[in-house]
Formats: C-alpha cells, sequence, structure tokens
C-alpha cells in the first residue's frame, strides 16, 4: 500500500496545539520532531547509558503524519492550512508551517518508528520495541511493543497516564475493556496486570492485526480476549456487544472530541462502582471532557496531567 508522508516544519512553542489541532482533525499517530535538550525525567524513562548529542536546540520542530495515497486529502489539507491560520491570528508563534508531502510504503512506515522509539521504563515496568531484546533489571513486567501501521508505543505522555491508572485499578481478574486500542498496548498490560477479560474496539482493522501481533509477542492468548471494529458512538451491533454492565475498568485513549460524545455511551459499559480511564485529552479541552463525563452520570475521582496532557479517572456509582 503507498502512503504519502506530511510534514511540517514549526517552532517547539506551537509543536503540541499543532499536534492537537491535527488529532481533532482526525490525523491519528503525529511524529514530533525536535532539539529540546534532554530533561532528567526524560532520561529517568530511557533506557541508554550515554545521552546522545543532538543539534543545539533553534525553537524549531517538525511534524509529520501519514495518510494513504487514495484517502482524498485536500480537504484535510485544506482545514490543516485553515487551522495554522487561525493560530496565527491568535497570536502563536507557528514558523514557517509548510507542508511537504513525500511518498512512502508500508515497509518504510514501520522502519520509520524504529528510529525513534526506544526502551522504556515507567516505574518498574519495562516497555520495550520487538526489534531490541531488553532484560527487566527493575523486576517488574516487560511488555514488548511493534505499533508498526498501527499506533501505540507506551511513549506518549497519554498512554503513560492511561498506563499509571491501570495499576491502580486492574485488579486480579478485572474485566477491561479497551476503547480504542491501537498497537493493543493497554490491553496487554491490562492482561500482564492479571485481568480476567479484556475486549477491545477500534475504527481501524489494521489496529486488530497488530493486537494479535503484539499478542503473541508478549506470550498471550489472543483468542481468550474479543477485538471488534467499530465505532461505539454510531454502531448499535457493537453497543450491543459491549454495553452489557459487565467491566471493572473501560480505558478510552482515545481524543478529546471522540470521548465528548463517546461519553454518554460509556456508563451503559460498566459495572456499578466500575472505573473508566480517560485520556488522549490535551489540556486545553480538559474542563469540556470533565462536563461531557459528569453529563453521563459518572463521578470523577482524580484528574492527572503529563505535560499538556490530561487523565481523568471517574466511576459509576
Amino acid at each position: 500500500m503507498k502512503w504519502k508522508q506530511y510534514r511540517i516544519k514549526t517552532t517547539t512553542a506551537a509543536e503540541d496545539l499543532l499536534s492537537s489541532l491535527l488529532e481533532d482533525l482526525g490525523v491519528e499517530g503525529v511524529l514530533i520532531e525536535d532539539n529540546i535538550p534532554i530533561t532528567e525525567q526524560d532520561l529517568a524513562q530511557m533506557f541508554i547509558d550515554i545521552i546522545p548529542e543532538g543539534e543545539p536546540d533553534r525553537g524549531e520542530a517538525w511534524l509529520s503524519f501519514y495518510l494513504e495515497e487514495t484517502a482524498g486529502e485536500e480537504e484535510l489539507l485544506t482545514n490543516i492550512r485553515n487551522g495554522i491560520a487561525a493560530l496565527k491570528e491568535n497570536g502563536v508563534d507557528v514558523g514557517e508551517a509548510e507542508i511537504t508531502v513525500t511518498q512512502t510504503d508500508d515497509a518504510d512506515w514501520q522502519d520509520n518508528w524504529k528510529e525513534f522509539f526506544h526502551s522504556f521504563y515507567i516505574e518498574d515496568m519495562l516497555i520495550h520495541p520487538s526489534w531490541e531484546a531488553e532484560e527487566n533489571e527493575k523486576g517488574g513486567i516487560t511488555i514488548s511493543i511493534d505499533p508498526g501501521i498501527s499506533f501505540g508505543t507506551g511513549k506518549h505522555e497519554t498512554t503513560q497516564l492511561c498506563i499509571r491508572a491501570l495499576r491502580e485499578y486492574v485488579k486480579e481478574g478485572a474485566s477491561v475493556l479497551d476503547l480504542g486500542c491501537g498497537s493493543g498496548i493497554l490491553s496487554i498490560v491490562s492482561s500482564k496486570l492479571g485481568a480476567g477479560v479484556v475486549r477491545g474496539t477500534d475504527i481501524d482493522p489494521d489496529c486488530i492485526t497488530s493486537v494479535e501481533e503484539n499478542y503473541v509477542r508478549n506470550d498471550l492468548a489472543f483468542s481468550k480476549d474479543d477485538f471488534f471494529v467499530g465505532n461505539l458512538i454510531s454502531d448499535t451491533w457493537l453497543q450491543e456487544k459491549v454495553q452489557t454492565g459487565a467491566y471493572d475498568v473501560v480505558a478510552a485513549n482515545i481524543l478529546a472530541d471522540v470521548i465528548i460524545p463517546m461519553a454518554k455511551e460509556m456508563p451503559a459499559c460498566m459495572k456499578d462502582g466500575g472505573i473508566l480511564i480517560a485520556s488522549g485529552i490535551i489540556d486545553t479541552k480538559e474542563e469540556a471532557v470533565k462536563e461531557a463525563i459528569e453529563a453521563a452520570g459518572l463521578k470523577i475521582l482524580s484528574v492527572r496531567h503529563q505535560g499538556e496532557w490530561v487523565g481523568i479517572v471517574a466511576t459509576k456509582e
């Protein structure tokens, strides 16, 4: 399959806002490249002995994303340009913000990830790419992930917020629903934490393939769990499958603009006393997501921040 890679040169000050704009417009998987120096906190999460020396930080950043060659991308590109213009009008320094395009294919897509994804820890949990064999020196759970043409390595702040919440709320034998499962990382974490039943959904059929491959990498029985392609907001058949009030934990690491309309569907998936873990939320949309979750009848237990991203934990009383 042929893909087009789009690359936008911007500023480090605007990279998160521009990334959020792309995600709000439906772009899944934005790669951010910059030369911001590695902090001690970043270093603590990386499995390296020597800090690599990069170019000096000049405040420049590059955002890349991929679209299928047949995707009819002109309307999307127009919306992106309009969004960039709106940021400029609001005083955001977006830099050049020109969009360049190159052609690639599935093999290039998968190989590009390998340059940027390396082993790291979340507390004592080691997450490493499938092409790097690593031993967990901290004695905790080890997870091997290959995003392939799906998304989700655990490196992004939103996924880490979810993983930390899963560690707190997934108990032995728990039932878990992973909405927007991507590469399957949250499903795999749940299984490794002792979940008895895991179900996942995603709108992209390729994600289910990635989930199965990653289950095999982690010596988990894919046949034990169920994964469905569909949209919980609009697909009545999927609602019938998962809105059974059967889940101790529902995880939704998606986007704020998806979580907001989906919130009203989530309580039907949860047991009384069940937990919702929601992330993928840029901080500018925190209040809107909280309002949607509360309007659905759920009680917010905690709101956690990592960088400019937000994780919300709520319960069905």
